[in-house]
């Protein structure tokens, strides 16, 4: 049986993955996209994204897909909130329309990239397993079912645990300190409404030193939340997120002298609860050129969310790899080396801000940290 041969094959239908499939598309080159998901609607793609006017929105325009992107915007949803651990609010700075953060679904955003591909692009239910060299840099990727391909060019575009990255690189990511308990209140307006006068109606951020609730408000109408807390690697271990009491019980227990209104954002939710850790590869992540691969998105910089940047540097990877083949055609080592010399001090600048301002948001001053940035941006 011939194995099949793509000239570049993309793993992980991300943003960024999809953004360079859309970008060589509008180019004239085709690639293929592989993805473990079995289709578009397996999971769902998270909450609200705040698309920059610095690089998700360059990026979209490179996709010629600027227009469509601005249907999609959440009017209201760069409106930011900084509140104490009393429900005192410290900051509130409304959405006037003149912000250059506008916000999406993230789920939307994906489907407007996947909907701009030609029929067939993804390859759905194409879980990578792994990746050798071949001769003239050629790999050869294989399957989760025991398939494989063979690629002129092979881009990682597969996430914080990228099977690509080994390829190039032996670091991993590694916990930053801070967990995640994610939930939602569906309906905010009707069956929460103190809730969501609090959140209000874009971002939320309630801080104190090592924990917190960042929420913000969805174009469904839900509230989504993440519960923050500074914790051992291994404080989840022993907890059952399965059992959604039990889950509450615990997290609620680090809130125990918080208001009541804040708490509520936790103890309200009625359906699941999802612990997350955050993990981020060294600042300044870099890796010396490998002929016919390289890294894109959080393959290449994962990063903690405290800059608000993930989605957005996956995209504008995503376009400015695809601008720099297309612009050298048969040469594709010039065009990985010219992408890569920008990615690696984008990367490193913006993975250093993340982590500088994780510890402005639960440092010990904590909420003050963030009203003194906000105030040093004009926000």
């Amino acid at each position: 049986m011939t194995t099949p041969h793509h000239p570049i094959a993309i793993v992980g239908g991300g943003l960024g993955g999809l953004t360079l499939a859309r970008v060589l598309h509008v180019n004239g080159v085709q690639a293929a996209v592989f993805d473990l998901d079995a289709s578009p609607a397996a999971r769902t793609q998270g909450g609200m994204l705040d698309i920059h006017d610095d690089s998700g929105q360059p990026a979209l325009r490179a996709a010629g897909l600027y227009e469509e992107f601005r249907a999609l915007v959440h009017p209201g949803g760069e409106s930011t909130r900084v509140l104490d651990k009393t429900g005192a609010v410290l900051l509130d700075d409304p959405d006037d329309g003149t912000g250059g953060r506008p916000e999406v679904d993230r789920g939307q955003l994906r489907d407007l990239l996947l909907g701009s591909l030609p029929e067939g692009t993804v390859r759905w239910g194409a879980k990578v397993t792994g990746a050798r060299p071949l001769d003239g840099g050629r790999h050869e990727v294989t399957l989760a079912d025991g398939t494989s391909f063979t690629t002129d060019l092979l881009i990682g575009a597969d996430g914080a645990w990228s099977r690509v990255r080994p390829l190039l690189s032996d670091a991993k990511p590694a916990y930053v300190g801070i967990s995640f308990v994610e939930v939602d209140l569906p309906d905010a307006d009707v069956r929460h409404p103190v809730s969501a006068e609090v959140v209000g109606g874009g971002m939320m951020m309630a801080l104190g030193a090592g924990k917190g609730f960042l929420a913000h408000r969805e174009t469904d109408g839900s509230l989504h939340i993440y519960v923050a807390l500074a914790v051992p690697e291994d404080a989840f271990d022993g907890v059952d997120f399965t059992d959604t009491e039990a889950g509450k019980t615990y997290t609620l227990g680090h809130f125990a002298d918080w208001d009541k209104s804040l708490r509520a954002l936790l103890a309200d939710a009625d359906g699941p609860l999802t612990p997350r850790q955050i993990h981020a590869l060294p600042i300044g992540h870099r890796w010396e050129r490998v002929p016919g691969v390289t890294l894109l998105g959080d393959a290449a910089h994962v990063m903690s969310p405290f800059a608000g940047v993930g989605a957005n540097l996956a995209m504008l990877d995503g376009a400015e790899l695809g601008q720099a083949l297309a612009a050298h055609p048969g040469d594709p080592e010039a065009a990985l080396a010219a992408y890569e010399t920008k990615l690696f001090p984008r990367s490193e600048e913006s993975a250093a801000e993340s982590a500088a301002n994780g510890i402005l948001m639960f440092g010990e001053d904590a909420p003050q940290g963030m009203l003194d940035f906000f105030a040093s941006v004009g926000g």
